[in-house]
């Protein structure tokens, strides 16, 4: 493939000033509006993109291709979308305020087709591998149709490869044969606070080949290499390639006389390389010296379009930050921006008249030509890439009919159940887990649907005939991934499955569990997927102390806060397995909503919409209720939204015990006590704190909206409750969880739970240290409530 280098190069120009003009439009709108300038790392860090944006998506990207762009790149991203029709003028004004083009491309925020949010650093970067994952799990499934493989690219600043995500990714991909992946590093050397390490290339270019990688060095363009040929310019290229970072960086900002000097100085006046300097003008060795690999089109659309296999490869693409503005090499242009002489002499030397700075075509001469050449573009040309596919419909609850089974458990046999169905649902789910399958009861499902792999390999167990509880059998039809032990990959391969439907259109029901206190270690990565509105269930178990004799690093305290407070994801805690078996039916569905905002006016819950779950397990087999409510409306509603009465408080009721999940044997015992000496005693049985409290603050947001009657489904649960009764919170986690229920109706509430690192011991030795046993409940109820002492045990 031949690129069409002038129309190349004019739309090179166009990105360039689009974007720094966007970005100083902004500047002089938010310093009128407050003060505030904060943009102006973008005028410097988008700048050195342009060209490698420009030969991607002009030359060398096909419509199945998906782009995560570096953070900084956005109003590049936004240009060239601006250019294409699918960016408005409006929002590009409005670059960073409210409503317009983001600062960080966004799927949910932006309107010009973003493949992958981007801003949290590194994380894009991953997305793109574990998308290409995805891609070759569906295209195993033949749910791909006619559609080509298409490459999944990121766009990388150098300091992203600070992260650490950025390499678990790697290590992942090659367990997985990743393929298909391509990352650009624009390799300008420069980071938020300075000029990055001499021979960091070296290092990265060594890490990449040992997981699998080809590489290929953009350092020189074709000015740079024409000119290397010439007498004295292999002593010019020695010269280049030796120079420090912090030198080249600063060379660039000072501009050719500063080029001319210093190669003299160093070089020597040798006959050669001073004929090569002085043929050039002072511009034009300017030019030379700024001809970097990752900034010459010639060079990038060889380069890219050389490329014709499916392996994983990396281009290091040196360039220069602020390329072509007045920032360009400044060791502070991260933070700068071009004042307004500045910005007016960049203007004049763009060619952009007055009056015309948001003209797609200005200073272009045949406009009729350009827009042909724009009309014909391959990545365009199908418009925007966003499908979506049909819902899978759920069978409906698994009910077990154990009498005694804890919630981890009972989700496996859930799945078992499901896997040993044939309904649509079942072949949809694709489960994963961070090196803990076994330990957080997928093995059911994993033997009866086995491991994904592109290719088949045996179980050497089996074969030989040696007994095991797990068949580990890799094969294309799969529906099990099985990843090391890092959770930033769970949630990050999570999050890619659960936006199967709208990359590839075709429905995944992603479901990953891990333990529960390392939710934590993935958290930017749980986060990053709820921003980019993906769909998944996970399952964090065992909760809280449970898993007492392991200590307190295997101990969960404030994942059910995280969980609270997430956007994007439904937090439940059944302490039941009916509940459980509720909540897994309702989430099959809610995680394939693609309604509008308006509130279900029930529960003022946004559910139509949409979202993630979380659910919160536990190890500790617990006596079940019984199968009595499995037809009860009531019940079944209740579970859902939050919370509903296990035992319905009198009229006179005196105490009211609210628990949440599997600390409910100590609030019911501990009811059971308190009743004999307080009357009318309740329990309430809360499955998700999350819905609870997001129920109760929307509806006083649609009160001060005017809806009037607007009520909660705690607000209806506690309005059976007498203002002087006392409510007693318990739950096996951080007792803020449910402390808040108290400032529902105005009610004394003694809040019980735990707060500090754990310790080894049985479970019933830590609920008596941290307070959360029954003799806790029963105490606390002496202490806050009125009437005589409650009788203890045998009192």
């Amino acid at each position: 493939m031949t690129a069409d280098l002038d129309h190349l190069k004019t739309i090179e120009q166009r990105l360039l000033w689009l974007s720094a003009w966007t970005v100083h439009n902004a500047n002089n709108i938010r310093k009128k509006e407050d003060g505030a300038i904060k943009v102006g790392g973008h005028q410097a860090s988008c700048a050195s993109m342009v060209p490698i944006m420009t030969a991607l998506y002009f030359n060398t990207l096909k419509p199945e291709d998906r782009v995560a762009v570096k953070p900084h790149a956005s109003p590049v991203f936004h240009a060239m979308q601006y250019l294409m029709g699918n960016q408005t003028r409006e929002k590009l004004e409005n670059f960073r305020g409210y409503g317009g083009a983001q600062s960080y491309p966004s799927r949910t925020k932006d309107v010009d087709d973003v493949d992958f949010s981007t801003g949290s650093v590194g994380l894009g970067v991953a997305a793109t591998a574990f998308n290409s994952l995805v891609q070759d799990y569906v295209a195993a499934k033949g749910w791909l149709g006619d559609t080509p493989l298409g490459r999944q690219v990121a766009l990388v600043g150098d300091a992203e490869l600070d992260e650490g995500n950025v390499y678990e990714c790697l290590q992942e991909g090659w367990k997985h044969d990743l393929r298909n992946t391509w990352w650009i590093i624009d390799y300008n050397r420069q980071s938020l606070d300075g000029v990055v390490h001499e021979g960091l290339w070296e290092k990265i270019e060594a890490i990449f080949k040992a997981f699998g990688w080809r590489t290929v060095v953009l350092r020189h363009g074709v000015l740079q290499r024409e000119a290397f040929k010439e007498p004295g310019g292999e002593a010019l290229k020695e010269w280049i390639q030796n120079c420090p970072n912090m030198d080249y960086s600063a060379l660039t900002y000072k501009g050719g006389k500063a080029w001319r000097k210093r190669l003299m100085n160093d070089i020597g006046d040798q006959g050669d390389v001073s004929a090569l300097l002085d043929k050039r003008s002072d511009e034009e060795l300017d030019a030379l010296m700024n001809n970097l690999g990752g900034q010459c089109l010639a060079t990038l659309t060889e380069a890219f379009d050389k490329i014709d296999d499916d392996k994983p490869t990396v281009f290091l693409a040196y360039t220069i930050k602020g390329w072509q503005t007045p920032l360009a090499g400044h060791k502070d242009n991260h933070g700068g921006f071009m004042n307004n002489p500045q910005f007016a002499e960049f203007q004049k030397r763009m060619g952009v008249p007055e009056g015309e700075e948001w003209d797609k075509f200005a200073t272009v001469e045949d406009e009729d030509s350009l827009q042909k050449f724009l009309d014909s573009v391959p990545f365009f040309a199908k418009g925007t890439r966003r499908y979506t596919a049909p819902t899978v419909k759920s069978p409906g609850p698994v009910w077990l009919d154990d009498r005694e089974l804890a919630t981890q458990a009972g989700f496996g046999k859930i799945l078992d159940a499901l896997a040993r169905g044939d309904s649509d649902l079942a072949d949809h789910i694709v489960t994963m887990s961070p090196d803990v399958t076994s330990s957080t009861n997928l093995t059911g499902w994993v033997n009866r649907r086995s491991l994904f792999a592109r290719r088949e390999v045996s179980d050497i167990f089996k074969e030989q005939s040696i007994p095991s509880a797990q068949k580990w059998e890799f094969s294309p039809e799969g529906q099990h991934f099985e990843l090391g032990i890092a959770e930033m990959n769970l949630f990050l391969h999570l999050g890619q499955c659960g936006l199967a439907h709208s990359h590839f259109g075709t429905r995944l029901i992603p479901i990953g569990t891990l333990y529960d206190p390392f939710i934590a270690r993935g958290l930017d990565a749980l986060n990053y997927a709820c921003y980019q509105d993906a769909r998944f269930i996970v399952a964090g178990t065992p909760s809280g102390i449970t898993l007492a004799p392991e200590g307190g690093a295997h101990q969960s305290v404030g994942t059910q806060l995280i969980g609270m407070s997430q956007d994007g994801l439904v937090s439940f805690e059944p302490a039941f397995l009916d509940e459980l078996s509720i909540i897994m039916d309702w989430s099959f569905d809610y995680l394939q909503r693609s309604g509008e905002n308006d509130p279900d006016e029930r529960t003022w819950l946004r559910d139509e919409t949409g979202g993630s779950v979380y659910l919160r397990l536990s190890t500790r087999p617990i006596e079940q209720l019984g199968p009595r409510n499995r037809d009860n409306e009531e019940f079944r509603r209740g579970v859902v939204d939050g919370a509903y009465w296990l035992r319905e408080p009198g009229p006179n009721c005196e105490v009211v015990i609210a628990y949440q999940g599997v600390i409910a044997p100590e609030a019911i015992e501990a009811a059971g006590r308190i009743g004999n000496d307080r009357r009318d005693i309740g329990v309430l049985a809360v499955t998700s704190a999350d819905r609870l409290n997001s129920g109760w603050t929307a509806a006083r947001r649609a009160r001060a909206k005017g809806h009037s009657s607007a009520m909660s489904q705690i607000e209806r649960l506690m309005a059976k409750v007498p203002r002087d009764a006392t409510l007693i919170t318990v739950t096996d986690g951080h007792p803020a969880t449910l402390a808040w229920i108290g400032s529902v109706a105005g009610h004394m509430t003694a809040p019980l739970g735990v707060e500090h690192f754990g310790q080894t011991g049985t479970i019933p030795d830590l609920h008596r240290h941290f307070q959360i046993d029954t003799d806790a409940i029963v105490n606390a109820a002496n202490h806050l409530s009125a009437g005589r002492r409650i009788r203890l045990m045998g009192g």
